[in-house]
C-alpha cells in the first residue's frame, strides 16, 4: 500500500485534515531513513539473523509523525491502532486487538512456521469449526493472502491487527515454545547447566533473548517477561500427569496461558529454584525463596514458594512491584472519613494497630504504605517479616528464620533493646508473638501487625483466642483496619446501566429508589475484554473507643462489638464496596463476589 492511499483513507474518515495530509507526504523520505535505524530491533533478533526485515510501511511513517487525531477530543496523536482500525474499515475486515491471554499457543506456533509469520507479518489467532482466523498487518497485499492459503489447508477468516501486536505475539509465543522444544531435545547434562546461584536475574526482553542461550533460561525469561507485561500478581506452575499448567493471576483472577511438557518441567523448576536460592535437590519439603529481576529499568522482586504435590513440585511466584506496594494512603482506596481515622491512629505516640483481611487482600500494601508515610530520619522503624515482601531502605527489616531461632517473638524482644520508635510485626500467628507485640505497645511503642480475619471486630476475638487478657487488649489496641480488594471498572469501556432495586436488594444491599444508575465495563482491548482493570481496597476502620474498650474487658462477642462500632460511625466492608459501586468505581457483581459473607 502506498502512503498516499493511506492518507486518502484517513482523510476520507476525517482522522486527518489537508494540512496533515501534506505534512505526511512531504516527510516520507526523512521518516523512512529514521525508522530504518530502529526497524531491526523492533522486528526481533531472529528475523534479523535470517535477513527477514519488512519494508518501512506507511502506517509506521504516519504513527511516527505524531499527527493529531481530528476525531479525538483530546486531539492526541493518531496511534497505530487507530490507523489499523481505519484500514480494517476500508477493507471490510474486522479489526482485532490481540490479547495474549486469549490466544492458544499451539494454534499460534503450530499452524504456520515462525519465519513465514515474520516475513508476511501475520499470526493465526483462533481455530473454530475448521475455520482459521488469521491476523494480518497488510490486508492489501494479495501475495500474502495467496501465500497463506497455500500454506494452510483450512478455511480462512482474516482480521486486521497492528504490526506491534503481531510481532509481540510472534516473539513471545514462538520464543517460549521454541525454548521448551529445545529443552526437550537437550541432553540432561546441558539442562543441568542452569546458571550462577549467587546472581540476581537481569531479565532480558523477548527481543533480546538469543537462540544460542540455554533453552531453559530462555523459557524462564519469556515467562517472567510475559507475566510482567500482563501486570500479573502471581505465577502458578501446576504439575499434572503429563504436563504442567502455567497460570497467571491478573486482578485477582487466574488465567491459563501455557503448558510445559512433563520431561522439561524438572529443569524449568530447578532454574527457578536456583535463582531464588532454594535447595534444588530437595523435592519433598516445602521451601520458600525470593529473587530480584531487572525489568525495563526497574527492579521487581519475586517471592517463590514450592510445595510437593502428587505429580511433582507446585511453584507459586508472587510478583512484588514497588509501585504497587508503596503508595500514598490517599491512593489505596480509603474514603475521606476512613482516611481521617487512619491518620488519627498513626498520629498517636504508641499503641497497637492491626490490619486484617484474607490472604491477597492488600494488607502488606497498607502496612508498607503506612510505614513509608511515617518514615523520617527522626524515627527508628523496624519490621519483622516472614518473608520480607519488598526491600525498603526507609526502615530496618528483619527476616524470620525459625531454624536458627529467629522468630517473630524473639525478634520483638531483641528489637525492644534497639531503641525502636515503630515496630511492624508481619503477622501474629501464635500466643507468644501476640504477647510480645502487646508488651511492646504497653512500653510506649507504636506497633503494627496483621492477622487473618474476615472483619475488624473478629481480630479482637482472635487475640483473646490466642490467650491475651482482654484488659491488655483494651489498654493497647488503638484501632483495626479490615480490608479486601475489588476489581475496578475499566475506564476505556465504562458505560451506564440501569439496575432494578429488586436485583440490588437480593444481594443484601439496601436501596431506597426503584431504579439505580450504575456502571459496568462492556469489555475492550485495554481490559482484555473483562470490563475490569486494576483493583482498589474496600475498608472497615474500627477505632477502639471507651465503649468498645469496656466491651473488650467484659469479653463481649465480636457481634456486639461490631454493633457498637457501626453505631459509632464505622463503615462496614459491604457499605464501603457499595459506596464504590455507586461512585462508578466497581460493579454490583464485584460487591456480591467480595462481600457475600458480610
Amino acid at each position: 500500500m502506498k502512503l498516499s492511499k493511506l492518507c486518502d483513507i484517513l482523510f476520507d474518515q476525517k482522522l486527518i485534515d489537508q494540512n496533515a495530509y501534506n505534512i505526511v507526504l512531504d516527510s516520507e523520505g526523512r521518516q523512512k531513513k529514521l525508522l530504518k535505524k530502529i526497524h531491526k530491533v523492533q522486528v526481533g533478533i531472529v528475523s534479523v539473523a535470517e535477513n527477514i526485515c519488512p519494508e518501512i510501511s506507511p502506517v509506521e511513517i504516519i504513527s511516527s509523525l505524531k499527527i493529531a487525531n481530528k476525531k479525538s477530543k483530546s486531539k492526541g496523536p493518531i496511534a497505530e491502532d487507530t490507523i489499523m482500525e481505519a484500514i480494517a474499515k476500508d477493507t471490510g475486515y474486522r479489526y482485532m486487538k490481540l490479547n495474549p491471554l486469549k490466544l492458544d499457543i499451539d494454534i499460534v506456533t503450530k499452524t504456520v512456521p515462525k519465519l513465514f509469520a515474520i516475513k508476511h507479518l501475520l499470526v493465526p489467532v483462533s481455530l473454530q469449526n475448521e475455520t482459521l482466523t488469521v491476523a494480518l498487518y497488510d490486508p492489501y497485499d494479495m501475495e500474502v493472502l495467496d501465500n497463506i492459503k497455500k500454506v494452510v489447508n483450512k478455511k480462512l477468516l482474516f482480521v486486521v491487527s497492528s504490526r506491534t501486536d503481531i510481532l509481540k505475539i510472534i516473539n513471545e509465543f514462538f520464543g517460549f515454545k521454541s525454548s521448551v522444544i529445545e529443552a526437550e531435545k537437550a541432553t540432561p547434562d546441558r539442562i543441568a547447566e542452569l546458571g550462577n546461584l549467587d546472581q540476581d536475574l537481569k531479565l532480558k526482553s523477548a527481543e533480546d533473548i538469543q537462540l544460542n542461550d540455554e533453552p531453559i533460561k530462555n523459557a524462564v525469561d519469556f515467562l517472567f517477561n510475559y507475566a510482567l507485561d500482563q501486570k500479573a500478581s502471581d505465577i502458578h506452575l501446576e504439575p499434572r500427569y503429563d504436563k504442567t499448567y502455567v497460570r497467571l493471576r491478573i486482578d485477582g483472577i487466574l488465567y491459563d496461558i501455557h503448558t510445559i511438557p512433563k520431561n522439561v518441567y524438572p529443569a524449568f523448576a530447578s532454574r527457578i529454584k536456583m535463582l531464588s536460592k532454594i535447595n534444588i535437590a530437595e523435592r519433598r519439603r516445602h521451601q520458600d525463596g525470593r529473587l530480584k529481576i531487572g525489568y525495563r529499568n526497574k527492579a521487581a522482586e519475586i517471592r517463590v514458594s514450592t510445595m510437593a504435590v502428587v505429580f511433582g513440585e507446585k511453584i507459586v511466584m508472587r510478583i512484588l512491584n514497588p509501585d504497587t506496594l508503596f503508595q500514598d494512603l490517599e491512593n489505596i482506596g480509603l474514603a475521606s472519613s476512613d482516611l481521617i481515622r487512619v491518620n488519627s491512629f498513626i498520629a498517636k505516640p504508641h499503641g497497637l494497630i492491626m490490619v486484617t483481611g484474607p490472604t491477597g487482600s492488600g494488607k502488606t500494601t497498607t502496612l508498607y504504605s503506612v510505614l513509608r508515610s511515617m518514615a523520617d530520619r527522626g524515627k527508628n522503624i523496624t519490621s519483622i517479616e516472614d518473608p520480607v515482601e519488598m526491600i525498603c531502605e526507609d526502615f530496618n527489616q528483619v527476616v524470620v528464620q525459625p531454624q536458627i531461632g529467629i522468630t517473630f517473638a524473639s525478634s520483638i524482644r531483641t528489637i525492644l533493646r534497639q531503641d525502636p520508635d515503630i515496630i511492624m510485626v508481619g503477622e501474629v500467628r501464635d500466643s507468644e508473638t501476640a504477647e510480645n507485640a502487646i508488651q511492646a505497645a504497653l512500653t510506649g511503642h507504636m506497633v503494627f501487625t496483621s492477622v487473618h480475619t474476615n472483619n475488624a471486630p473478629s481480630s479482637i476475638t482472635r487475640l483473646i483466642d490466642l490467650g491475651i487478657e482482654p484488659f491488655l487488649i483494651g489498654s493497647t489496641l488503638t484501632g483495626v483496619i479490615a480490608q479486601k480488594l475489588v476489581r475496578k471498572i475499566c475506564s476505556q469501556c465504562k458505560e451506564k446501566v440501569t439496575v432494578q432495586t429488586d436485583e440490588i436488594k437480593s444481594a443484601g444491599i439496601k436501596i431506597k429508589h426503584r431504579e439505580v444508575e450504575l456502571y459496568q465495563g462492556k469489555g475492550c482491548d485495554d481490559c482484555r475484554e473483562t470490563g475490569y482493570k486494576g483493583r482498589t481496597g474496600i475498608f472497615e476502620i474500627l477505632p477502639v473507643s471507651n465503649t468498645i474498650k469496656k466491651q473488650i474487658n467484659e469479653r463481649e462477642s465480636s457481634h456486639k462489638i461490631r454493633q457498637t462500632a457501626l453505631a459509632e460511625g464505622m463503615v462496614s466492608l459491604k457499605e464501603s464496596a457499595v459506596q464504590k459501586m455507586l461512585k462508578g468505581i466497581t460493579t454490583l457483581k464485584e460487591v456480591v463476589r467480595t462481600t457475600s459473607d458480610e
